[in-house]
């Protein structure tokens, strides 16, 4: 009983702390506001603590980051001009794609839990750690990046990170359906 209190005032703790979108000036500030809309060149947000107030508009020129409150986040920089792909993404977006595919391993944790939680309850509660850990990117700690520094580009990121969530969304939705797999076959093995 304990721990369940223990988990709960944690888990709490954490939407809490993540209920704010939070954008880094190249300055190093940081600003606790929330985003309302993003334009090709200025980024307009209300600050958290006036939400009533006046809608404030920022240059993206001066913005390093934003970090979303639901743990995603963009990177802000002059963009060079990018070589295209042959299917018109940038290189760097592939590159990230092709990254993410060899390196990011973060997935494990969610798949695990989801079968182990299928197989040892039902898979109808397995569907509680699948839709839990599928509907949020992964973490930036699990990420297993090769190179911090080809983070900082924009186009490398958001493929980085895109395809490491679909490979996590992939996993998971597997072990799911092997537990639904098991569960109906030992279900007709028994039937007999």
């Amino acid at each position: 009983m304990k721990k369940h209190f223990i988990f709960t005032i944690l888990f709490l703790a954490t939407l809490c702390a993540h209920g704010q979108d939070i954008i880094t000036k190249k300055s190093g500030e940081d600003v606790v506001s929330k985003v309302l809309e993003i334009t090709l060149n200025e980024v307009k947000y209300k600050k958290w603590d006036n939400q009533d107030g006046p809608l404030i508009s920022i240059s993206k020129s001066e913005i390093l980051m934003i970090r979303y409150q639901n743990g995603t986040k963009d990177i802000f920089k002059e963009q060079a001009i990018t070589p295209m792909s042959a299917m018109g993404e940038p290189e760097n977006f592939k590159a990230g794609q092709q990254d993410a595919i060899q390196y990011y391993k973060g997935y494990k944790g969610a798949a695990t839990g989801t079968l182990a939680t299928g197989l040892v309850l039902s898979p109808i509660l397995g569907l509680i750690p699948a839709f839990a850990t599928t509907s949020n990117q992964p973490q930036d700690i699990n990420l297993h990046y090769p190179d911090p520094s080809k983070m900082k580009d924009q186009d490398y990121f958001k493929g980085y990170t895109q395809k490491a969530f679909q490979i996590k969304k992939q996993k998971v939705w597997t072990n799911w359906g092997i537990t639904v797999g098991l569960s109906v076959g030992l279900y007709l093995l028994l039937k007999r």
